[in-house]
């Protein structure tokens, strides 16, 4: 590994050490959760490959002159979806917006609902603006997604040959 590697390794565990220290049996319990998740997903992945390998040994032995040819695929072009591309104007200024509305509602209800401090209330606001920035981001990137994938299924749909014998047949209840 780099230098870097161990560098940011170093970082990670000191971070996880003073969570722990900070928090108690929760740290504990949190670095628990994170190194369970990661051996599950790495034996998933050691599980997963042992099993298409014995499949596929297993598909040779039984029908050894079977060698199907590799199918040449016709490379088809890229969707919308398919390429990098800007999210557009309404992901930046719906982030910003959220962060707005975020840090004013934020240290509003910090000053109103508790006693806290000129210094608490602005850096509670900008916590919140933090969490309204990334809630704006979200919630316009999927409305992006979501309005490209529709406009690219619609053109992949009239784009489509009719299918064959006329009219999809109809299905009868009785």
């Amino acid at each position: 590994m780099r230098l870097v590697t161990y560098s940011w390794l170093a970082v990670v565990i000191a971070i996880a050490c003073a969570a722990i220290g900070w928090l108690g049996l929760a740290g504990w319990l949190a670095v628990v959760v994170v190194v369970a998740s990661v051996a599950m997903h790495v034996a998933g992945n050691a599980i997963g490959t042992r099993l298409r390998e014995a499949t596929d040994r297993q598909l040779a032995e039984r029908h050894p002159g079977l060698r199907r040819p590799a199918a040449v695929l016709p490379v088809a072009a890229p969707t919308p979806l398919g390429r990098r591309a800007s999210l557009g104007t309404l992901v930046p200024v719906s982030a910003g917006i959220g962060a707005a509305c975020g840090g004013g509602l934020g240290a509003a209800a910090l000053v109103w609902l508790t006693n806290c401090s000129v210094a608490g209330a602005v850096l509670g606001g900008s916590s919140s603006a933090v969490l309204g920035g990334l809630f704006g981001f979200l919630l316009a990137s999927f409305v992006e997604i979501v309005r490209t994938s529709l406009q690219a299924s619609l053109a992949a749909e009239r784009l489509a040959p009719p299918a064959a014998g006329g009219s999809a047949p109809a299905h009868r209840h009785a």
